[in-house]
C-alpha cells in the first residue's frame, strides 16, 4: 500500500541523537494510544500508524497476515527514512513490530508493550475468558474511545485479525532479534500477564523486562507509564 493510504499522526519534534518512536497500535483499535504518543513526543517525535482497515487507513486489497502487516510498517519506513527509530507495539501490535524489526535495518530497539498472545491461552476460549476479565478493570472512557475505531474495523475484519493473530507466535520473531528489546506487562493485566512478558523478554539475548501498575491498556490512562520505560530503552 502506498504512504498516502496509510494515516499516521505525530507528536514532538526530532532530536539530535535520540531515535524516534513508531507506534502499532493492537486489535483494530487506534485512538486510544494518542495519550502515549503525546507523552513520547515530549521527548522525541512519535509516529502512531493506522494499520490498513483500521483507524483512517484504507482497506488493504486483500486481507493480511501478521507479517503483511509488518510488510506496511516497514515500507512507511522506507518511504519516510527516519533514521535509527524504536519500533513500539501494544497488544497485537506487538507482534506486528517484532515481524517488522527483523524487515527493517535501522531499527535501534523495539518495545513490546502488553505483549500477545501468551501461549497458555491461545484458544478462542481462553483468549475470550481473560479479555472478559481486563475488560471490567478498565476505565468506561476506555471503550469510549474505542467506538468509532470498533465501528471502522467491523465484525468481519476483527474476525479475521483475531485469527491471523492467535495462530502467530511471537517469540519465534523475538528470539532472531538482535536489538535491545523491552517487554513491558501491566500487573494487573490477565491477557498479558508478566509471568509470560518476563518469559518473552528471556528469549532474546539483549530482553529487559519492565511492570507497571494497571490492566491491560493502562497506557490509556497513565501514557507516562508507557513512555518512561522506551525513554529508558533509546538511553
Amino acid at each position: 500500500m502506498s504512504r498516502d493510504r496509510i494515516r499516521t499522526r505525530s507528536a514532538g519534534t526530532p532530536r539530535p541523537g535520540v531515535p524516534e518512536v513508531v507506534v502499532v497500535h493492537g486489535m483494530g483499535v487506534c485512538d486510544y494510544l494518542m495519550p502515549a504518543v503525546g507523552a513520547l513526543g515530549l521527548w522525541t517525535r512519535a509516529h502512531l500508524i493506522d494499520l490498513p482497515g483500521c483507524g483512517g487507513s484504507a482497506d488493504p486489497p486483500a486481507e493480511l497476515d501478521v507479517p503483511g502487516y509488518a510488510r506496511v510498517v516497514t515500507d512507511w519506513l522506507a518511504e519516510r527514512r527516519l533514521g535509527p527509530v524504536v519500533l513500539a507495539g501494544q497488544s497485537s501490535g506487538t507482534q506486528v513490530v517484532a515481524e517488522a524489526a527483523l524487515r527493517h535495518r535501522d531499527v535501534a530497539g523495539v518495545a513490546l508493550v502488553c505483549p500477545t498472545i501468551d501461549p497458555a491461552a491461545r484458544s478462542t476460549p481462553a483468549v475470550l475468558w481473560r479479555w472478559w476479565l481486563n475488560r471490567g478493570r478498565e476505565p468506561h472512557s476506555l471503550t469510549e474511545v474505542h467506538r468509532p475505531d470498533v465501528r471502522r474495523t467491523g465484525p468481519r475484519r476483527y474476525a479475521h485479525l483475531f485469527r491471523v493473530h492467535l495462530r502467530h507466535a511471537i517469540e519465534r520473531p523475538v528470539a532472531r532479534l538482535t536489538v535491545p528489546v523491552l517487554v513491558l506487562c501491566g500487573t494487573g493485566d490477565p491477557i498479558s500477564p508478566p509471568d509470560w512478558g518476563r518469559w518473552l523478554a528471556g528469549v532474546t539475548p539483549h530482553g529487559r523486562y519492565a511492570e507497571t501498575p494497571g490492566p491491560h491498556t493502562f497506557c490509556w490512562t497513565a501514557p507516562a507509564a508507557l513512555s518512561e520505560p522506551i525513554r529508558e530503552l533509546t538511553r
